[in-house]
């Protein structure tokens, strides 16, 4: 849970320094970057799926 909360926040760019200096410290960066690639993949698809929707 910590991990997509870490995500989301630098996903949006509200995360604080101290957040992201304890991922550096105590996180795998392969975490970060698969959750970050899933986590933008389902933005991209959302963003499609509303447009076609809405078109």
């Amino acid at each position: 849970m910590s991990l997509l909360k870490s995500v989301l926040g630098a996903f949006f760019g509200v995360q604080s320094e101290q957040q992201r200096q304890h991922d550096f410290q105590h996180g795998k960066a392969w975490k970060f970057i698969l959750l970050g690639i899933v986590m933008l993949s389902l933005f991209v698809l959302s963003i499609i799926l509303l447009v076609r929707l809405v078109a």
